[in-house]
């Protein structure tokens, strides 16, 4: 089970997921198992780009 170390920032995160996917053109929803391991790895992938690309900027 996946655990947030900042409970607080959870809602936030979820949306950073959706716009990541709606950019990627990934619809996720209450079921996500017609998605295949590639779809959401790209939304995963894409949000840790983003993250490491903000933080670069901020240094």
């Amino acid at each position: 089970m996946s655990k947030n170390l900042v409970p607080e920032a959870k809602e936030g995160l979820s949306r950073f997921k959706m716009e990541t996917a709606a950019e990627l053109g990934v619809t996720f929803g209450d079921y996500n198992g017609n998605l295949t391991s590639k779809q959401c790895g790209s939304v995963g992938g894409e949000m840790v780009k983003k993250m490491v690309q903000a933080y670069e900027q901020n240094l």
